[in-house]
């Protein structure tokens, strides 16, 4: 049984748009398109490519694929490009869990759980055995994740601060300089700055808060996942001033990107 009738619907309505302005933007009667959606005609090969480019869906999703059944974050990845007929092995598929109301879940990732989820990431039975909780402030239309973090690479984020991140799925358009946790098999989870040089390198290079840690970057075919922080929670104060040493290594350490900058805009 072809989906297409009520993804058509479902889809039209998340975009606000009658089943007129649908009708219009594609060249076609309306009563054509109710057809559609009602289930009483079916488009041929041209107009079903028309409707894959209309709501940015593949016609394979489009008639196999019951999009009702997806959580909120889901659908909103699905509309905004991360298709998995449309960009292939662009698309990052993460299991995730949802509570009763079909509401995402924020899976609790601690310290002891880190070595598991480099084995266990991918695995629904593995992501539905963390801990899971709701952050009522939060957009229904992202997925998130919060992870435990540990060292002092990120201070003033102290030792056993839960950083809250927001899944990335499109690498490409992520900001330099945004805080990120990044996740690969070999590091498994860190918590640092990105300068994103995909496009131009195909890596990431990472910094920490700490000016005593140096950058180092990471090839994007070994990373598995990219979570934009949100925010933290901990039950310490972060020291509002730098030490000294810290400080001065600090001013010296921004002296030197800056430079570095400098140094490859001149070069372009």
């Amino acid at each position: 049984m072809s989906h297409l009738p009520n993804n058509l619907k479902l889809l039209r309505k998340r975009k606000h748009r009658t089943q007129d302005d649908v009708a219009q933007a594609l060249s076609i009667k309306r009563s054509t398109y109710s057809g559609y959606e009602n289930g009483v005609a079916e488009p041929g090969v041209d107009g079903l490519l028309a409707l894959s480019r209309y709501f940015h869906v593949a016609v394979d999703t489009l008639l196999t694929v019951d999009l009702s059944a997806l959580s909120e974050s889901q659908l909103y990845q699905l509309e905004h490009g991360s298709d998995v007929y449309i960009r292939g092995s662009g698309l990052r598929v993460l299991a995730t869990t949802i509570d009763q109301s079909n509401r995402e879940n924020i899976e609790l990732v601690p310290e002891k759980a880190k070595a598991g989820y480099r084995t266990g990431y991918a695995d629904p039975e593995y992501i539905s055995e963390l801990p899971r909780f709701q952050l009522p402030f939060l957009s229904p239309e992202r997925k998130y994740r919060t992870f435990q973090l540990q060292g002092d690479s990120m201070l003033p984020i102290p030792h056993g601060a839960w950083v809250t991140g927001e899944y990335v799925t499109d690498w490409e358009n992520l900001v330099t300089g945004q805080a990120c946790v990044v996740f690969t098999l070999d590091d498994g989870i860190v918590f640092k700055i990105v300068e994103n040089l995909i496009r131009e390198e195909g890596i990431l290079r990472l910094f920490s808060l700490n000016p005593l840690y140096p950058p180092y970057e990471v090839p994007v075919g070994e990373i598995k996942e990219i979570w934009k922080f949100v925010h933290y929670i901990s039950e310490e104060i972060p020291d509002p001033v730098l030490p000294e040493e810290k400080l001065l290594s600090t001013v010296a350490q921004l002296k030197n990107e800056v430079e570095r900058i400098k140094s490859r805009m001149k070069s372009r």
